[in-house]
């Protein structure tokens, strides 16, 4: 047997929190001293102790939890639901990590407002380029509805071109545009590229993969962007920015030119080229 006090260390919880479960009958002591009142537990009430904190963690209300406990849930059915559990907190993990940097692209933004970049912006004309791509669509332009799109669609797209042994004839393009029967602003086209020859046909490369031939711009303003694409808002708002103080006007959505993309997205290079509505 364990003082109240034992049991607690072994079962990593307060003196209190037993207390609070023995006046809710969730777990009652082994024993209670009828002349002293001290509380006694036995080792083999870890187990329900266990249970009560694994369920209680999952979101259960405790007259939940005792609910469970009188039908005897078994350990697989348990470790079930806490695999559950864990997965939906690991999702919202990863769902505020990524809200926290879109937060810190807009503090970005927010300080380099007053800062134009004139001499990083060039004017020019992007020449027709043959690319094998793979197609999808995002709820919106942002970058946390983009990256969760374009980052598939490279993978599946380049595992397709390594398989046909067929060797990219430049950096990957990637190219937007409205859906279909959406307003601007809304769900966009997602086009994920890689240049190939002329010789390289779409049933080369099998699915859904297909070979088109994305036009020449005559004039496009572009600018450099080092880091992940997740943090692209700063550049491409400067960019922007540069745009409108010097007159030209945006005639559709900037293309993305993959010039460096190691393991770290924080060392990848990508060119943003905007095109430019003619004068």
């Amino acid at each position: 047997m364990f003082t109240i006090g034992d049991f607690a260390k072994h079962g990593r919880v307060s003196v209190r929190m037993l207390r609070h479960y023995d006046a809710l009958g969730l777990l009652r002591p082994a024993r209670v001293d009828p002349f002293t009142g001290y509380r006694f537990y036995a080792a083999g009430q870890l187990a329900r102790l266990n249970r009560v904190i694994a369920l209680k963690e999952l979101g259960f209300s405790l007259d939940q939890v005792a609910t469970i406990l009188d039908e005897r849930v078994g350990a697989e059915e348990l470790r079930g639901m806490l695999r559950l559990r864990q997965a939906e907190l690991e999702s919202a993990m990863a769902a505020a990590a990524a809200r926290l940097v879109q937060v810190e692209a807009r503090l970005r933004t927010i300080e380099s407002e007053g800062y134009m970049p004139a001499d990083d912006i060039v004017v020019k004309s992007l020449p027709p380029v043959r690319l094998a791509e793979l197609t999808g669509t995002a709820g919106s332009f942002d970058p946390q509805d983009i990256g969760p799109v374009i980052g598939p669609l490279y993978d599946e797209l380049c595992r397709r071109v390594e398989e046909a042994g067929v060797v990219p004839a430049g950096p990957g393009t990637a190219y937007y545009e409205d859906a279909p029967g959406t307003d601007s602003g809304t769900a966009v086209l997602v086009h994920a590229g890689l240049p190939v020859a002329a010789s390289v046909r779409a049933e080369d490369l099998g699915g859904e993969v297909r070979i088109v031939t994305l036009p020449g711009v005559e004039r496009a303003a572009t600018v450099v962007h080092r880091g992940a694409m997740d943090g692209v808002l700063p550049t491409a708002q400067a960019l922007a920015r540069w745009i409108d103080a010097h007159g030209h006007r945006s005639a559709g959505y900037a293309r993305e030119l993959t010039l460096s993309c190691p393991e770290d997205p924080d060392q990848w290079v990508t060119e943003l080229q905007e095109p430019l509505a003619t004068p």
